[in-house]
């Protein structure tokens, strides 16, 4: 793995992290909001990471068993972003709520400000650790070009 393509590694994460970061924000400010846009109730999102696709020449070669297949990691990159349909909404009694049904209950997002604090928390430490491993390997070249003064 060369020097370019672990920070590229780096990058990627940071990158990811980033967004999730931002979408967990928006759950967050989001957590009381009975309707949206389209007059329905906010639903919690998250985001899908996957492994990045190397380049199609480089999987050609491994695919052709003409070098051997690197184990190293191409990065991360989001998938999708999702609605959490697995959640129950939460129902609270308010007959005098706007959004009140029939019954009296109001619809709110599923989403719970403990668990997005948690992933917030998860997510920014990820974040690090991704500049961490970018500055250590910034740190590693620039001690290489000292190897020749």
């Amino acid at each position: 793995m060369s020097f370019m393509s672990s920070m590229n590694v780096s990058a990627s994460g940071m990158s990811a992290q980033q967004l999730r970061m931002d979408l967990i924000s928006q759950n967050i400010a989001n957590a009381n909001t009975t309707r949206d846009e389209n007059g329905d109730v906010y639903r919690r999102k998250t985001v899908v990471f996957s492994e990045k696709q190397d380049t199609f020449s480089n999987a050609l070669v491994a695919a052709t068993g003409s070098r051997t297949k690197s184990t190293t990691g191409t990065g991360v990159k989001v998938t999708s972003i999702v609605e959490d349909h697995v959640t129950s909404m939460n129902q609270v009694y308010d007959p005098s709520h706007p959004d009140a049904d029939e019954d009296g209950y109001v619809t709110y997002p599923n989403v719970n400000t403990v668990t997005e604090m948690t992933n917030l928390i998860d997510a920014s430490r990820s974040y690090e650790a991704n500049v961490t491993a970018f500055n250590a390997t910034k740190n590693m070249l620039l001690k290489g070009l000292e190897v020749g003064k």
